[in-house]
């Protein structure tokens, strides 16, 4: 047996059946050992949309996602979705090609030391040592991808490793590959509840890992048995959410706020006084060393109480020994409230006619109710945001707390692998969808259809409005974009296209998008305004 069949065989006991990638020299051995591990190969046409879809794939299953590029120029162009995968919280797997370890320091074709490069994007790189040790080394990096702060973890693969004879190397146990559990001790879980039932305005924060898609109904449990608001935050935007609404005034008011491994970032404002009272006392629970340290920085005298445990687990554990009450019901009904708040009009016109971005949303959200399952995908700047504000689904997947746009395309075919039976809707700009325009070409030849809405105000829209309110409208530079015909684009990569300038056509075309059976792109003309920032009265 070869290092390539006991990397597969291990990946198979972990529960792996997708593996995204894009092929190359070094990593042939590991396709070939796929055919009778029984992994199906999802052939990408960008290394970076191979780790996008890792990314997804793991936020919709809770399972290790799993991207596998070669070595040196393809693991270089993986590096961008790492950074995102690492600030979302998502457990991937990056196997990457590398040159024999026989060869080191002689020139062999793609040398290239990759650890130190992907090292400061994962919570673990290493490169592999030896067939008999590679079950052991992947099912390492697996664990460490789930535990604590899940995130990504990368696995250098040199050629001679994966085809050398394994010499009768075991599998590595399946409890060698499960997620690592904790908890809190008896005196920090009964301050917790002490300082809850003082409390009048208790509010708990929890990261991307515990929110409702990779958690289901765990917030909502967790917010009924501590009769205080839960809420998740997976947006760079911060208190500036759109789908958060005036979830910033609910902070001003809080007495207590508990972070469930949320980081007290800039989203957050730092946590300064003008977010939350100075009144107000908080709590973090939180594995990671880091993000502790950087909570004491910014809190100060205000941090009453610092766990390191895992913050599901620490869930978990207050579930148990909470009883739930109906004292703060008025509270937990305005937070809700303010949550709510839009400050658009769907109603109101656009400049000369055009589509307004809600008017868009609203019209997907429309495709989204009709749906017997959906999964929602928003990405991008402006329009992202607006999409977000105005579309909701029981699964919802956007780019995230690292603020980089581009992958939507990649989460939506991951989304339809995951969900073969959902209607998958990915919103998104047109300036996004440049960036991984030739996947509509690997949906179409999977038959992985979904549909993709552009709002297409033919420009980076998020910039552009940093142009105009800094240096003004007579300062435009570089952010415009043509009415190029991404409909027509992707008709000819297999897919269905639709182009919408009208709003009277708008719900018609979706319509001809989901009932194509095809991967589609539905390309519509729209009013470019600012996105909603969460600040309604």
């Amino acid at each position: 047996m070869r290092g390539a069949d006991l990397l597969v065989q291990t990946l198979g006991l972990a529960g792996v059946t997708k593996i995204f990638s894009l092929s190359g020299n070094q990593i042939m051995p590991v396709y070939d050992a796929c055919l009778d591990g029984g992994i199906d190969i999802i052939h990408t046409r960008h290394e970076g949309a191979a780790v996008f879809m890792a990314d997804a794939w793991a936020q919709l299953t809770g399972e290790i996602g799993v991207a596998l590029v070669t070595a040196a120029p393809g693991a270089a162009n993986a590096m961008g979705p790492l950074f995102s995968a690492r600030q979302s919280e998502s457990p991937v797997l990056l196997l990457t090609g590398d040159s024999p370890r026989g060869q080191d320091g002689k020139g062999a074709f793609q040398e290239f030391d990759q650890v130190p490069m992907t090292a400061p994007l994962t919570k673990l790189s290493m490169r592999a040592e030896s067939a008999a040790t590679l079950g052991d080394t992947i099912a390492l990096a697996i664990r460490t991808a789930l535990s604590g702060r899940p995130g990504p973890v990368h696995v250098a693969l040199p050629f001679d490793v994966v085809e050398a004879d394994c010499g009768g190397a075991s599998l590595p146990s399946a409890a060698a590959m499960a997620r690592d559990h904790g908890g809190m001790n008896d005196t920090d879980l009964d301050s917790i509840i002490e300082m809850l039932a003082a409390a009048a305005r208790p509010l708990v924060l929890c990261g991307p890992a515990l929110n409702a898609t990779r958690q289901g109904t765990v917030l909502t449990a967790l917010q009924d048995v501590l009769d205080a608001p839960v809420v998740a935050m997976e947006s760079p935007r911060g208190l500036r959410d759109p789908s958060l609404g005036n979830f910033a005034r609910a902070l001003e008011r809080a007495d207590l706020v508990i972070s469930l491994g949320k980081p007290i970032n800039f989203t957050l404002g730092f946590g300064a006084t003008a977010v939350a009272g100075a009144d107000c006392r908080w709590i973090v629970i939180d594995s990671d060393a880091a993000e502790r340290a950087r909570a004491a920085l910014n809190l100060g005298d205000r941090l009453a109480l610092v766990i390191d445990t895992n913050p599901l687990d620490a869930a978990d554990q207050l579930m148990d020994a909470c009883k739930g009450a109906e004292a703060r019901r008025g509270w937990r009904g305005e937070v809700a409230g303010l949550i709510s708040c839009r400050c658009y009009d769907v109603a109101a016109p656009g400049a000369d006619g055009k589509i307004t971005p809600a008017q868009l949303a609203a019209a997907v959200q429309r495709q989204i109710e009709a749906a017997n399952e959906a999964v929602l995908i928003c990405d991008g700047g402006e329009f992202g945001q607006w999409a977000q504000a105005g579309t909701h689904a029981a699964e919802r997947i956007i780019n995230g707390p690292s603020g980089a746009i581009g992958g939507g395309l990649c989460y939506a075919l991951a989304a339809r692998t995951a969900r073969p039976d959902a209607t998958v809707f990915a919103l998104m700009g047109d300036g996004t969808v440049g960036f991984h325009l030739a996947e509509f070409e690997t949906a179409a030849r999977e038959n992985l259809p979904f549909i993709v809405v552009i709002g297409n105000d033919a420009c980076w829209n998020a910039e552009h409005q940093i142009q105009l309110r800094d240096y003004g409208p007579d300062r435009l530079i570089g952010c415009q974009l043509s009415g190029a015909r991404y409909d027509r684009a992707v008709a000819a990569l297999g897919g269905h296209g639709e182009y919408v300038t009208d709003l009277a056509d708008l719900d018609a075309a979706l319509g001809r998008a989901v009932a194509s059976g095809k991967v589609a792109c539905v390309n519509v003309v729209i009013d470019g305004q600012p996105a909603p920032s969460g600040s309604a009265h």
